[in-house]
């Protein structure tokens, strides 16, 4: 990946309470781009599990919190760019059962 000054906002992904069970499902669209800033909102008054495969769960995010990842914080001229890969899909499941809300996973490339 080659060093850009460029931001790009990435498509605001969400997934309404009603289509979140206790099965792993797609929160919006694959990256288009890679991606150096995420973060996760659970809106909902339910807790959720967020996933990069669809079978494991990778984070956790309590009822009406989110969890912010700067993947190019305090990184110096040498360090190579890290970033989340194009055609990264997250899914969503719930821990405990939402009855209102929604989550989203906004996106900086």
């Amino acid at each position: 990946m080659s060093v850009s000054t460029v931001i790009k906002l990435d498509l605001l992904r969400s997934e309404a309470f009603g289509g979140i069970s206790g099965a792993y499902v797609a929160v919006g669209i694959p990256f288009v781009f890679p991606v150096r800033l995420i973060c996760f909102t659970n809106n909902t008054d339910g807790d959720m599990f967020f996933s990069n495969d669809g079978v494991n769960d990778n984070l956790f995010i309590p009822s009406n919190s989110f969890k912010l990842f700067d993947v190019t914080t305090n990184r110096n001229g040498n360090s190579p760019s890290l970033c989340f890969q194009t055609y990264t899909q997250f899914y969503v499941r719930q821990s405990t059962a939402p009855t209102k809300g929604a989550v989203y996973i906004e996106c900086l490339g």
